[in-house]
């Protein structure tokens, strides 16, 4: 049996955090495939040239709508799957990130269908393993940010409070 060929893939991505009434909520996105429906993160391939962090930029902005700003690295993610014959190595490299502006009605074809969830929520929708772990891990990350910034305002926040 022939072995495939195999090459190595880089992509970067964000997990958008709001606050919503219930809490922390975040983007996800629905891609129709052949094989059928994928909820994902938003991410995508650098361009030439590009940075990690500016790829994760364009590509969170293009596929959710939003204008964004990274706040922190969050862990890369790493996968391998076969297309046309070869195997791809893949590593994800994501980011943190706040919305500062936009509308998740300006995002572009590659997602049918783009919403705001809680985390709990995302992490059951998601289809794939590894992004569920991320963002069980951009969760902890979030809520010690909140944690820490009621600390310094003597507030509560929402996500603490079970608003």
């Amino acid at each position: 049996m022939a072995r495939l060929r195999s090459v190595t893939a880089t992509s970067a991505g964000g997990i958008v955090v709001r606050i919503g009434d219930g809490g922390p909520e975040i983007v996800v996105g629905m891609r129709r495939r052949e094989h059928g429906v994928t909820w994902t993160l938003p991410k995508g391939t650098p361009e030439s040239g590009e940075t990690v962090e500016q790829t994760a930029l364009r590509e969170v902005g293009e596929e959710s709508g939003l204008d964004v700003e990274i706040v922190e690295r969050l862990p890369s993610i790493e996968y391998s799957f076969v297309q046309h014959g070869t195997r791809i190595n893949k590593t994800v490299h994501y980011f943190l990130m706040d919305p500062i502006g936009g509308d998740l009605d300006r995002h572009d074809h590659e997602f049918a269908d783009v919403r705001w969830m809680p985390f709990g929520d995302a992490q059951r929708l998601l289809s794939f393993e590894t992004e569920r772990g991320l963002v069980g891990r951009a969760e902890v990350v979030v809520g010690e940010r909140l944690a820490s910034a009621a600390g310094r305002s003597g507030r509560v926040a929402p996500s603490e409070a079970g608003a």
